[in-house]
């Protein structure tokens, strides 16, 4: 399915709206448009990030891990239902007030599992179940995933307030404990007070990675093992709160940094730089893959974007699509950049180079949602104040 045929749905917006329920009418304008389109009677939600975007925010994750939401709704060209168990329902219909979104809700029993909401997305359809389209549930026959994620990536504002929000927060964790930082911690105890630090803003770690020393040197994620940290440390974190993600690394290092690392690291960030620059209203996704392929060869590092993941748009999953410069027969390709996107690009080169921040096009320009004020930056080769690497030591860019 070619996303770019939905741009007509998928278009900037003007106003702020005042309410949970504005958002959700507006999002269900969007789907019945895209039902017209794929012809389908209905179109089933069923993953978290699906659902918490319909339904302004309302996250249904019982297992972090998972994908699986813990409510599913169901939407027609008539009508619109929440469907849950009857374990969740009286704590949905407690505290989601989903009348106040324009949702009814129905229950099943809990022992009949995918299988009973299944059977009650199609009694409410009214039809077959391989007629039906969902975001890649395989239970009915349509996958719309792509088609969604389309719809998902212009942020209305209040989204853009609640990712910004998040972004910081984000940030936040990670500047705190890397500031708090004793060389000899483990990265465990690093980990654990990030994770805290998260909990206590209402977000979790989707993506939480801590490493240090010669393993950040060598591998992309130097995932915690228990190991003490005495002179570099990496954190990494995707975010997530009210379905919304936002993604953001932080290095520091105890005495100094080493000119090897250096090196990586400042390559890292010229990649990110012409990929930033490239992140334009009116481009197009593949124009900022071609500018991520030119830069890797600039710094000496051709074709170096095969070591790792590039990073992408960001909202309602850790990244909505995520292609590599090779791809351009995918339809994400092509797809435009507009106002309301979120990117969170991701280079890196071997050796320890790493930059990652989370930025909203808005008006037309980037704005780095996960720039706290209280970490320090430096000037890229394009003139953009980006995050540094924090020394502990002096307080200061390393």
């Amino acid at each position: 399915m070619d996303v770019t045929a939905f741009s007509v749905i998928v278009s900037p917006f003007g106003t702020a709206e005042s309410s949970a329920h504005a958002e959700v009418a507006a999002k269900l304008a969007q789907m019945r448009a895209l039902l017209a389109d794929l012809g389908a009677p209905a179109i089933v939600l069923t993953t978290a990030g699906a659902v918490a975007w319909l339904t302004a925010g309302l996250q249904n994750r019982i297992e972090a891990g998972s994908t699986a939401s813990a409510m599913w709704v169901v939407v027609t060209p008539g009508d619109a239902l929440a469907l849950t168990t009857t374990v969740e329902g009286p704590r949905i219909a407690a505290e989601h007030d989903l009348a106040s979104r324009g949702l009814a809700l129905e229950t099943v029993e809990w022992f009949e599992g995918d299988a009973g909401l299944t059977a009650a997305a199609r009694e409410f359809a009214g039809s077959p179940a391989a007629t039906l389209a969902s975001d890649g549930h395989a239970g009915f026959g349509i996958d719309a995933g792509d088609a969604l994620a389309g719809l998902r990536l212009a942020l209305r504002p209040a989204e853009q307030e609640r990712l910004a929000a998040l972004g910081v927060d984000a940030a936040r964790a990670l500047e705190t404990t890397l500031r708090g930082w004793r060389p000899g911690e483990r990265d465990l105890e690093l980990q654990a007070r990030i994770a805290a630090e998260l909990e206590r803003s209402g977000a979790f770690g989707a993506c939480l990675i801590v490493g240090g020393d010669d393993r950040v040197e060598r591998f992309r994620h130097p995932l915690a093992t228990g190991a003490p940290v005495r002179r570099l440390v990496m954190a990494v974190v995707v975010a997530e709160r009210g379905g919304l993600h936002a993604a953001a690394t932080r290095l520091a290092c105890s005495d100094g940094l080493p000119s090897e690392i250096r090196a990586a690291w400042l390559a890292a960030l010229t990649v990110e730089s012409r990929m930033l620059g490239a992140s334009r209203v009116g481009a197009t996704y593949g124009d900022v893959l071609r500018a991520c392929d030119n830069a890797y060869a600039e710094v000496g590092r051709p074709g170096a974007w095969r070591e790792h993941y590039q990073g992408g748009p960001i909202a309602y999953r850790q990244r909505e699509f995520e292609i590599a410069p090779s791809q351009s027969d995918s339809p994400w390709y092509r797809q435009r950049i507009e106002p309301g996107h979120a990117v969170a690009w991701n280079p890196s080169v071997a050796g320890g180079g790493k930059t990652e921040d989370t930025f909203l096009i808005d008006d037309g320009e980037l704005r780095c949602l996960t720039a706290t004020g209280q970490w320090p930056e430096l000037a890229a080769v394009d003139g953009r104040e980006r995050t540094a690497i924090l020394d502990i030591a002096t307080g200061a860019a390393a």
